[in-house]
C-alpha cells in the first residue's frame, strides 16, 4: 500500500448539496425551500402559530393545578428493600434509613426525604427509620416483627 493509494471507504464521504445554482441542478431557484414566504426566509420561529386563528393551546380549557407546596419524597417500596437485602446490597440487620438506601443505590438523589410504600411482602424483621410511610407499609413491617419509625422531614433549603 502506498500513500497515493489511500482512500476513504465507498460511501464514507459525500459532497454538500449546492443550492441555488440554476434550475438544471435540481435544487436551484428556491434551493429546496419550496415557494416564497416566511418559511423560505431565515430566522423563522412560528411554532404553534395558526395564521391568526386562536391557537389550539389557547382554545382548550385549563384543568387542575400544580401544588407548589407539595413535598417531594423519594418513594421506595418494601419489595425493593426486600430485593436489595436478598441481593446483598442492603444490611437487613442494621437500621435502614435514607443514607443506607442511597449507599445501596435504591435512592439516587436525596429529596425532602424517603417514603416507604407497602408494595411487596416482608419476610424478615426490619428496623426502618424514614421520613414517611404508608399505613400498609407500617402494618407489614410490624407484622413481620420489625419496627418502622417515621421522623419529621427536614426543611428544604432554597
Amino acid at each position: 500500500m502506498k500513500l497515493n493509494e489511500i482512500a476513504d471507504k465507498e460511501g464514507a464521504t459525500h459532497y454538500a448539496k449546492r443550492l441555488g445554482r440554476g434550475i438544471g441542478s435540481g435544487s436551484g431557484k428556491t434551493g429546496g425551500r419550496g415557494v416564497k414566504g416566511q418559511k423560505a426566509r431565515s430566522g423563522v420561529a412560528i411554532n404553534g402559530f395558526e395564521g391568526g386563528q386562536m391557537p389550539l393551546y389557547r382554545r382548550l380549557p385549563k384543568r387542575g393545578f400544580v401544588n407548589i407546596f407539595a413535598k417531594k419524597y423519594n418513594v421506595v417500596s418494601l419489595a425493593r428493600i426486600e430485593k436489595a437485602i436478598e441481593d446483598g446490597k442492603l444490611d437487613g440487620t442494621a437500621t435502614i434509613d435514607a443514607d443506607a438506601l442511597k449507599a445501596a443505590g435504591i435512592v439516587r438523589r436525596a429529596r425532602i426525604g424517603v417514603r416507604i410504600l407497602g408494595d411487596g411482602e416482608v419476610s424478615r424483621k426490619l428496623t426502618i427509620s424514614v421520613d414517611g410511610a404508608s399505613k400498609s407499609a407500617v402494618e407489614k413491617v410490624e407484622k413481620a416483627g420489625g419496627s418502622l419509625t417515621v421522623s419529621t422531614p427536614a426543611a428544604v433549603e432554597a
